[in-house]
């Protein structure tokens, strides 16, 4: 029998009366490399939002592992990490990488929030996966962007989680960095078994790892592997006219124009 990470069905919300995404149904499997492409304002941080529990829907219904994050929050909260798309950090309080990571630990502890000796070693663990372990005296704010958003998911993975949830983790830094992030999430889903799910209006960077991709603008209008989505009949869907697909060493890669919708 199959399991799933994440099952999501009939999901309706709004903001307002302002409906923000409409009857989405969409099943991950334990263990899935899970894409979801869309623009600005399409609904892929509410979708995020609402796997977690922090926005109640309107009607629908979510499980992760089987457990609904609305009514068994503390049971979801430890099978997930989550990175948002923006952290704020104050630059009048300078933190130190491994200061960053540790707080994924002492997010899960009750008052008062000492690290243990266990959290240090799970911190210096997470921050060995994704390759940054010489730099855990270094000031958070002095890395480059690519490595703010590494130290960033291995905050997320200080806790173990089978599933990770990424918000664009790949805007906002260079894209050799994209590369580097892209292979490394590739190599965290495959050699250490943690289901991804990431949202993105860019897939190219990692359209090459991705097992499946659902396009999404307040409803799912497709959802299949990337050379059975990224098609200019379904892209412009949702991007409009302005989309361009071809094909390089037997991957699909779409060329997508500013949209604002």
């Amino acid at each position: 029998m199959e399991k799933y990470a994440v099952k999501i069905e009939d999901l309706t919300i709004t903001y307002d009366d302002v409906v923000a995404i409409e009857n989405v149904n969409l099943e991950m499997l334990d263990g899935e490399f899970l894409a979801i492409m869309g623009p600005n304002g399409a609904g892929k941080t509410t979708l995020l939002k609402a796997i977690l529990g922090l926005i109640k829907p309107v009607r629908g219904k979510v499980e992760v592992y089987g457990y609904n994050p609305f009514h068994e929050g503390d049971k979801v909260r430890h099978l997930i990490g989550y990175v948002p798309q923006k952290v704020m950090l104050s630059k009048a309080v300078r933190l130190t990488v491994g200061e960053v990571v540790l707080m994924g630990a002492l997010a899960r502890k009750y008052p008062p929030r000492i690290p243990s000796e266990k959290d240090v070693n799970s911190a210096l663990e997470a921050l060995k996966i994704v390759g940054l372990e010489e730099f855990w005296n270094r000031d958070f704010l002095e890395l480059s962007g690519g490595q703010q958003r590494r130290v960033l998911i291995a905050r997320a993975l200080v806790s173990k989680p089978k599933l990770l949830l990424l918000d664009e983790p790949l805007t906002g830094v260079d894209v050799r960095s994209q590369a580097e992030i892209s292979a490394f999430l590739n190599e965290l889903n495959r050699k250490h078994k943690v289901s991804i799910l990431m949202v993105t209006h860019d897939l190219n960077p990692v359209v090459e790892y991705v097992d499946r991709v659902a396009l999404l603008f307040r409803k799912i209008y497709a959802i299949g592997t990337p050379e059975e989505v990224l098609k200019e009949d379904i892209l412009s869907k949702v991007y409009g006219s302005r989309v361009r697909v071809f094909a390089y060493g037997g991957v699909c890669f779409a060329i997508i124009g500013d949209v604002h919708r």
